[in-house]
């Protein structure tokens, strides 16, 4: 259903902000009446939540509205499985609602739906909501760094014994890397210092905040949940030690106060890896989900499929449709619409692939004009059927040889960065000079600011005028032949010259 996509939250401008859509660019997105008839209560600092799993604990609902700023009340209605949670501030609840809007909340890896409450504050001073009171005033000592003067029997909240957290990652799918933890993390204080490391074959990290309340917190909010969809569950642990001893910041360890350290033995930051930055597939969206403290991506019932609005129809085509959207996923069918020519469909291997490619693509100036993608309530792309597409609107790219995350772990998955313009060449052919790619580049209709070869001449950093001429340069230029069956390979860079 397609209503499981975005949240059943307050419609409007806040949406349309937050995916900066036409209003027609919406309808076409399926904005059903369903959505609608949720418009209908105004902003609120009172937040109504439904379909609750049944076993939820007060601690999980107050969870989703921690990062966001003070949870002044709660009221569970557990026979309903609903919850109202009342914020400090009206703009604490809007920024909750806004964010989720993009990222589906879920408790115990169930989606949940949040959308503002017809009540102006919660009244909940009955003894059926004791309880809940309780855990709130515990919730909210911890916040403030006081003790907790409720039963300390209702919620295991005594004064945090260490700042330093021991993180094990279940079900590691993906690789997670020290930027990742640090991202999501550094939401619920500064995060001084992280090691990480295997033992008994599981990935697991140490990490140190300023504070034993941050790391409190951040157990709080995070234990239990998914850095991504369905895998790389965190279990979190306060750890025995009370100060972390890091000698070398490389991509193992990190001390964030000491800049100066040395990267240890042979791990000489030059190298490639970790140039362009050890940083694992969703980072971006990991470190979205974590600017509001909710680390899991809703794949699950998220399509795969994408609207792009707003293209330049004189130049866009399946072709470089399918190249820019790769970067960030693997792209099996691409639709140009045919009443509707500056309008495509965009269909990714998953729901993760395409809420990374959203996120980095929506806004970005393709051809001069401002791009415009959101969720598609479409859950496929359908081929036109044979001798029908006379103007070529439709691919099939599923068998291609380009895309980019076949294999799980490759290195692509280390490499996605949001559109630059500095682009990351590699795949260069012997004897191929800095003029001659000066010349390529500048040939794509840009111009040419920076140029550095790595050591072994294989790859290169080279850097456009504008992140615009580099996204037309990575359209045009990814898989170009070099002769000799060097196809260069072109992404975009972290890293600047």
């Amino acid at each position: 259903m397609d209503g499981d996509v975005a949240v059943g939250v307050k419609r409007g401008s806040d949406e349309l902000n937050m995916y900066g859509s036409s209003p027609n660019s919406m309808t076409a997105n399926g904005s059903d009446s369903k959505k609608q008839r949720l418009d209908e209560s105004p902003p609120s600092r009172v937040l109504h939540i439904r379909k609750l799993p049944s076993e939820v604990s007060e601690t999980e609902v107050i969870a989703l509205g921690l990062p966001f700023g003070k949870v002044t009340n709660i009221l569970m209605l557990k026979g309903k499985n609903q919850a109202f949670l009342e914020l400090g501030t009206e703009e604490a609840a809007i920024t909750m609602v806004n964010y989720y809007t993009a990222v589906t909340p879920q408790v115990r890896n169930t989606p949940v739906f949040i959308q503002y409450s017809n009540h102006k504050e919660l009244k909940t001073d009955s003894a059926l909501n004791q309880r809940a009171q309780a855990v709130l005033q515990a919730v909210s000592a911890v916040q403030d760094g006081s003790s907790p003067s409720s039963d300390p029997g209702v919620l295991d909240l005594a004064p945090p014994p260490s700042p330093v957290l021991r993180i094990i990652i279940d079900n590691m799918f993906y690789p997670v890397t020290l930027d990742v933890l640090q991202q999501i993390f550094s939401k619920f204080g500064t995060v001084m210092k992280i090691i990480t490391f295997t033992k008994n074959n599981q990935f697991q990290a140490l990490l140190q905040f300023s504070d034993p309340v941050n790391a409190q917190q951040a157990k709080l909010s995070l234990d239990g949940q998914n850095i991504y969809n369905s895998c790389c569950t965190l279990r979190i642990d306060f750890s025995k030690l009370v100060n972390l001893n890091v000698k070398y910041n490389n991509d193992k360890s990190r001390d964030y106060t000491r800049p100066d350290l040395p990267t240890g033995d042979g791990e000489s930051t030059n190298k490639d890896h970790s140039l362009l930055g050890a940083i694992s597939p969703l980072s971006a969206a990991a470190a979205a989900a974590a600017a509001a403290g909710r680390v899991a991506l809703s794949g699950s019932g998220v399509s795969g499929v994408l609207l792009a609005s707003n293209l330049n129809e004189e130049m866009v085509t399946p072709q470089s449709l399918f190249t820019l959207f790769g970067v960030y996923g693997d792209v099996q069918r691409v639709k140009i619409l045919y009443n509707k020519k500056d309008s495509a469909l965009i269909q990714l291997s998953d729901g993760n692939q395409a809420q990374l490619a959203m996120s980095h693509l929506n806004g970005q100036k393709v051809f001069g004009k401002v791009m415009r993608v959101t969720l598609s309530k479409h859950q496929t792309v359908a081929l036109p059927r044979e001798g029908l597409d006379d103007q070529l609107l439709t691919k099939d790219f599923s068998g291609s040889p380009l895309h980019r995350f076949k294999k799980p772990g490759s290195k692509n998955f280390q490499n996605i960065f949001p559109p630059s313009a500095t682009l990351h060449l590699s795949n260069i052919r012997d004897g191929v000079g800095e003029e001659d790619l000066r010349l390529l580049f500048s040939n794509s209709g840009g111009t040419v600011k920076a140029f550095k070869f790595f050591q072994d001449r294989k790859m290169a950093l080279i850097q456009m005028s504008s992140v615009e001429e580099a996204i037309q340069a990575l359209m045009d230029l990814h898989n170009y032949d070099m002769g000799g069956n060097h196809h260069l390979k072109v992404s975009f860079s972290k890293s600047t010259i």
